[in-house]
């Protein structure tokens, strides 16, 4: 894409992003777009809804446990269990190991 492209302002306030923005960030007919306006700029960032029973997911601190299980499981800190009881048992035993 250019480093710069025209648009027009129409008669309703819309303007057209250029196909090469759209391209480069994603973006297609009925996504959403943040609207920031800066001292003399307007900045436009593409945004995903999330469905709010899924929005847990997307907290802080849930996305910094997924990374530490994510990096536990990259270092290999992982346990096999062969049935509820038997993953009970180790987690039993790992609490007892850290008194």
């Amino acid at each position: 894409m250019p480093a710069a492209t025209l648009t027009k302002l129409t008669r309703n306030g819309q303007i057209t992003l250029p196909a090469p923005a759209r391209r480069a960030l994603r973006v297609a007919e009925g996504d959403y777009v943040e609207v920031r306006v800066t001292e003399d700029s307007i900045v436009l960032t593409p945004k995903k809804l999330v469905d709010q029973s899924q929005a847990y997911f997307w907290s802080p601190e849930w996305q910094t446990a997924e990374r530490e299980a994510s990096d536990d499981i990259a270092a290999g800190r992982v346990h096999a269990a062969r049935d509820v009881e038997a993953l009970f048992a180790q987690l039993d035993k790992a609490r007892k190991r850290k008194r």
